[in-house]
């Protein structure tokens, strides 16, 4: 049987918000009791071929806390994304809370510090981040037990948030029709994916999950919301019963057709340091490109 260690009867309020141009979906999750709240996964918007920043999407969710007057405790990345950039310290700066992600970021600073060729300057150690959390470590949201399930194999980092009856779980799995997250960037495994995702299925039945992605596959409206019966029974990659070996054979041979995401270079130097742009010698926002390194 599985440890739930939180109230599975707290329900809290989930406002979502989707970025049709990365297919990303942001959270504002309020504790059912009181005016608290924490944000998973913000989007900062970026034209990478103009070279330009701007910060709609994060202005609609700080809009949304203050049209509500709630209290923003928590800002969350379930990952160090590489389809879009996070908007945790403009967010931050704007109302406040602690950026979390998980503690195996120290894996992915040194993997793509190397891979982006950063100096000294660049700190490995997870500094830029609030809170590094553990596998099964918790914290609060108001009066709302989370809980944290670390999750690899999409990358070394990837975490599961428990919250009540809602779980946010990133990238480790997609709707039903949509299946898995890929496992194939540095650092990441078919057959940790699977352990992660079983480790996601033995939550209780009823458990909300909420996606960080959706492509509408078959041309379906955009969804977010599924439960972890429906995953058991049909999610199309591990659903049904289907094996380790079975996953990890489909999950390989997929990965192998796959193009790098659109957004993989500026998403992850800027997501390694809790979403705040890199700077050349004269304080100038500045991304680099590195060739035939990925």
């Amino acid at each position: 049987m599985f440890d739930y260690p939180v109230d599975t009867q707290v329900k809290p309020e989930v406002t979502a918000f989707f970025d049709e141009a990365t297919n990303t979906i942001s959270y504002v999750v309020k504790d059912p009791a009181t005016n608290a709240c924490a944000v998973v996964d913000s989007v900062l918007d970026i034209d990478y071929a103009a070279g330009r920043i701007t910060y709609d999407s994060a202005d609609e969710i700080i809009a949304y806390i203050q049209s509500h007057d709630l209290k923003l405790e928590w800002i969350i990345e379930t990952h160090v994304h590489a389809d879009h950039l996070s908007a945790a310290p403009y967010i931050q700066d704007k109302l406040g809370g602690r950026i979390a992600i998980g503690e195996n970021i120290l894996i992915v600073q040194d993997t793509f510090g190397k891979i982006f060729n950063e100096g000294t300057e660049f700190q490995r150690d997870g500094s830029q981040f609030d809170k590094l959390l553990k596998d099964g470590d918790t914290y609060t949201v108001g009066e709302m037990d989370v809980f944290v399930m670390h999750t690899p194999g999409h990358t070394p980092a990837c975490m599961v948030h428990v919250m009540g009856d809602a779980a946010f779980v990133g990238d480790t799995l997609f709707m039903p029709d949509g299946g898995s997250a890929r496992a194939d960037f540095p650092g990441g495994s078919a057959e940790d994916l699977y352990d992660s995702i079983q480790k996601v299925l033995a939550l209780p039945d009823e458990t909300r999950l909420f996606m960080c992605h959706d492509y509408g596959p078959g041309g379906r409206e955009i969804a977010w919301e599924t439960t972890v019966a429906e995953e058991k029974a049909n999610n199309i990659h591990v659903g049904g019963g289907k094996t380790k070996d079975e996953f990890v054979k489909f999950r390989t041979e997929r990965d192998a057709q796959l193009a790098m995401p659109r957004l993989i270079l500026p998403s992850l130097q800027v997501n390694m340091r809790a979403g705040e742009v890199p700077r050349d010698g004269d304080g100038n926002m500045m991304l680099k490109v590195p060739v035939n390194k990925l």
